[in-house]
């Protein structure tokens, strides 16, 4: 998304919600390395607003995600890995909110790795 930021226009902005605990952001934003702002809903009234629930065990912890970390480890890259400080069964998802407040789009994630297409997002823009 960063290499296409200037499709977006000048109206558009894109905030990140996260509901890590306060004392983590700074290693969540070196993490991720952000260029958006970033707003922290810690008891995640935004989230359940927007009815964002929590994934099962199997989808979040699954052979996929148990695949990845088998790369990782074979990779070298194990040593990267850190202890988890987040609910990692909370899922995420993609909204755009108008100049009014009205939800234009929303897409609700079914798994950590559910994201829709850049292309998608942009197109929903209005």
């Amino acid at each position: 998304m960063r290499d296409r930021l200037d499709e977006l226009g000048t109206e558009t902005e894109v905030v990140v919600v996260t509901f890590t605990k306060p004392e983590h952001l700074d290693g969540y934003l070196a993490m991720n390395d952000l260029p958006f702002a970033v707003l922290i809903d810690s008891d995640r009234a935004g989230y359940h607003a927007f009815g964002l629930g929590r994934g099962s065990l199997l989808r979040v912890w699954g052979t996929r995600a148990a695949w990845r970390y088998l790369q990782l480890c074979f990779q070298g890259k194990w040593r990267n890995l850190r202890r988890l400080t987040e609910d990692t069964r909370q899922l995420g998802g993609d909204f755009i909110v108008d100049a009014e407040g009205v939800l234009v789009y929303g897409f609700w994630g079914k798994g950590p790795d559910d994201r829709p297409g850049i292309d998608e997002l942009i197109a929903a823009i209005p």
